[in-house]
């Protein structure tokens, strides 16, 4: 879809685009063709699209994927997109379906299995970080993340320990998912162009979970407190949850020093203190 296209089928409706509702729709088709060649996708796969907006994205899905689910939240764009599909995925090889919803509170109110889903989006900045831990959190998390969204939370997603960029978002993502690759989306890309870069990150879902169910809620609380001040040693900050006594003698097992702070601990490191700090 070119840009063209996109200003005429908005004029056509009369849409004003909602920069609320982080309304900037990606038109390069070099970028979007990227963006599904990480994908991998198959006709054997099931694709949940986050905001699709005016549908680039979703044609090239429905080309490619067996099925695709796509949530728009602005009612406008959903009579538009049901329109423009309404015949067309008909001839593609493909099941299309289209909901009007917020995607953030269907992902809460909703417990889906989306194990045999792949996520392919362009996220809202305003709620993209949420949503990406509502989804990548727990059994039921997609099998692959293939996402747009801003630069900076890119740049968090695939850090390593040490680090600017490494943090809960960072943890919380990876805990379940290995980071594969990403790559940069320029501002003129979209329409309207956002004041910032983007970038397209694809993270993998690790075939063996590092932690069960039941020490995740650990695990959570552990790192949130472990960032929450971060130039504060982290030994410091746990002891607002656990005794001092328990937490020195965990941090000595694992050699880690009781002056570190957060940032300098891997995603193992934080694992395997989970273990020890979850154990009775």
């Amino acid at each position: 879809m070119k840009l063209s296209e996109m200003r005429a089928a908005l004029d056509r409706r009369g849409i004003q685009l909602t920069k609320s509702l982080g309304q900037n729709f990606l038109h390069d088709a070099h970028q979007l063709e990227g963006i599904v060649a990480a994908a991998e996708l198959t006709k054997a796969d099931k694709v949940l699209e986050i905001g699709p907006g005016l549908g680039p994205l979703t044609e090239l899905l429905l080309q490619k994927a067996g099925e695709v689910l796509a949530i728009e939240k602005d009612g406008r764009l959903v009579e538009l997109l049901a329109e423009r599909f309404n015949s067309k995925f008909k001839i593609q090889d493909a099941k299309f379906d289209l909901l009007h919803a917020d995607a953030l509170e269907f992902l809460k109110r909703e417990p889906r299995d989306w194990r045999d889903w792949k996520l392919v989006a362009n996220l809202p900045y305003s709620v993209a970080s949420p949503m990406l831990v509502e989804l990548a959190c727990g059994a039921r998390a997609p099998k692959m993340l293939v996402a747009t969204l801003q630069l900076e939370v890119a740049h968090r997603l695939m850090a390593r320990a040490d680090d600017d960029d490494y943090g809960v978002l960072t943890l919380l993502v990876q805990l379940d998912f290995e980071p594969r690759e990403w790559f940069k989306i320029p501002a003129p890309c979209f329409f309207p162009a956002p004041d910032v870069d983007s970038a397209c990150v694809c993270l993998v879902r690790r075939p063996t979970p590092l932690l069960a169910e039941e020490p995740r809620k650990t695990f959570y609380r552990l790192v949130k407190l472990a960032f929450s001040q971060r130039r504060k040693m982290m030994l410091k900050l746990l002891k607002q949850d656990w005794p001092k006594e328990k937490l020195e003698a965990a941090f000595a097992t694992l050699n880690i020093s009781p002056q570190e702070r957060a940032e300098k601990l891997n995603l193992e490191q934080f694992v395997a203190l989970t273990r020890l700090l979850s154990s009775h």
